[in-house]
């Protein structure tokens, strides 16, 4: 497993950028060692042509029904739909898949505790599993009322300002630093002895949104607030940007997309003049002390499954691991308590409270967790849908179709054909959907194209339908109609077209 993550990640999967270099010199930094990751010129022809978006709309794509390709998997009617692991993958592997759901699901207890292999926990937490964000693998949510406790969603905070490593290597990237006091993010649940740092709260403000046909939607727009705060205030410029639990499935796939084909798409100057100007978020890596090419999180942070994973583990659960080694998690110098609380690092995990052995594990199973079949491909109303999505130009963000990589000791991920509707770039949104909070070079109002496939089983596998950043969208009407900035003008579009084609737009997201 380990040798295999090196290579994963240092090849043009994950690309990095060095600040001299201008934008049509990035694609030079690939891995001179690996030259059969270099695709020949037929190759590439082949590729060009076989992911031009479609103008015909009578019938289903050849393969659409297989949005993984070969690790598609059979669409279950059950809340276990993203908890299959890739159809293509090897007997031999699916025991590491198991054992990484096992560690995926794991409940962490506190230190000292007589399960050694389980401590840790915290002294600070947003939750004590994997699982118990990413709720079946699927997508989080906001609280629910007044009482309900934020497991699956939290509050990152940043504070402008700083003089970072990669501040200074990564050409536009914007300086922000953690707050003094609380950290990169608060945490609402703390094990026995500690005191947590706050309670998230959240009110909404509902406006009516007229729509053809005499239709009305309804758009709830939330405020955040951090009450209770144990430790004294925030930093006076703190910024508070709510996050909830992405849903799982296809990342390793989309780590698998050549980098080249990602900024193939990029457009920062708008240079084609349609409005559009995706732009590649540049990160600094902790795994390989690189800048690198920004693949995950909501606003790409982060380079790699396996940097995601473990930072997860580090700031979520508290959880010491080979890349974010702090026994204490995301406690700061100002929570000395925190600092001095009992920890469950020990030789038996290599002196972390999770090893790199599971973590590579982890891994795995995070990069194979399988995205389902399509559904009514064929169907006339899902047909129709498709036709509008690419007619009023959501595709300008939501590319259909990317070509994996070539990886011969990667079966799963190996040259597959994907059909994720995600460019994987950032893209202004509005001021509607601003958080203000920048992350590597995404501005405050930017945010990464979030992949659709698996979207129209949301309310199946997480009991809910709730969408966006912050789980503000009830349904895939509301998110369309928060789009804002470089969006506007589809959802626009969206707005003033016939009730028969909005419904038809709804059935073909439904069918992802």
């Amino acid at each position: 497993m380990s040798n295999l993550m090196t290579r994963f990640g240092a090849t043009a999967l994950t690309l990095c950028f060095a600040a001299p270099l201008a934008a049509q010199d990035w694609g030079a930094l690939t891995d001179p060692h690996l030259p059969t990751l270099q695709r020949n010129t037929a190759d590439q022809e082949r590729i060009k042509q076989v992911t031009i978006p479609t103008t015909d709309f009578t019938r289903a794509e050849r393969y659409e029904a297989f949005p993984a390709g070969a690790a598609t998997v059979r669409a279950r009617t059950d809340a276990d739909a993203f908890s299959q692991f890739s159809a293509n993958m090897p007997f031999a592997s699916e025991l590491d898949f198991k054992v990484g759901n096992g560690l995926f699901r794991k409940i962490w207890v506190s230190s000292p505790s007589s399960t050694l292999a389980s401590d840790g926990l915290g002294p600070l937490y947003n939750a004590r599993s994997c699982q118990r964000c990413h709720i079946k693998d699927g997508r989080g949510h906001p609280p629910e009322n007044s009482d309900d406790i934020a497991t699956s969603m939290f509050l990152r905070v940043t504070v402008p300002g700083g003089n970072s490593h990669a501040a200074q290597e990564i050409r536009d990237y914007i300086a922000t630093q953690p707050d003094p006091t609380y950290g990169s993010q608060l945490q609402d649940l703390a094990v026995v002895g500690q005191t947590p740092e706050y309670q998230l709260s959240v009110t909404y403000t509902e406006t009516d949104i007229p729509l053809s046909g005499g239709e009305i939607a309804t758009l709830r727009a939330p405020t955040y607030t951090a009450t209770n705060l144990s430790y004294g205030p925030l930093h006076p410029q703190a910024i508070l940007s709510p996050r909830v639990a992405p849903q799982m499935i296809g990342l390793g796939l989309l780590e698998a997309i050549p980098a080249l084909d990602i900024l193939a798409n990029a457009d920062p100057d708008d240079a084609d003049g349609d409005g559009i100007s995706g732009r590649a978020n540049v990160v600094w890596s902790a795994e390989f002390d690189r800048p690198m090419l920004g693949r995950f999180g909501l606003k790409a942070g982060s380079p790699t499954v396996h940097e995601q994973s473990a930072a997860a583990f580090a700031n979520d659960i508290g959880i010491s691991n080979p890349l974010f080694p702090a026994p204490w998690g995301n406690c700061t110098e100002a929570q000395s308590e925190c600092r001095t609380a009992p920890h469950g690092d020990n030789a038996a995990q290599d002196g972390f409270e999770i090893n790199a052995e599971a973590m590579d594990l982890v891994t795995f199973y995070s990069r194979n967790l399988a995205v389902p079949a399509r559904r009514d491909i064929d169907d006339p109303k899902v047909l129709r849908g498709k036709e509008l999505f690419y007619t009023t130009g959501c595709i300008s963000c939501h590319t259909p179709k990317f070509v994996t990589h070539d990886l011969d000791d990667q079966i799963e991920q190996n040259r597959q054909l994907i059909w994720p509707y995600s460019d994987m770039l950032l893209h202004d949104m509005g001021e509607g959907l601003a958080d203000n909070a920048p992350e590597g070079r995404a501005t405050g109002r930017e945010w990464r194209t979030p992949p659709l496939w698996g979207i129209g089983l949301t309310e199946q596998v997480s009991s809910h339908s709730y969408f966006l950043h912050d789980g503000r969208a009830r349904s895939l009407l509301e998110a369309i109609l928060w789009h804002g900035g470089e969006a506007q003008n589809a959802r626009d579009a969206v707005v003033s077209m016939p009730p028969a084609d909005r419904s038809a737009l709804i059935r073909f997201l439904e069918s992802l």
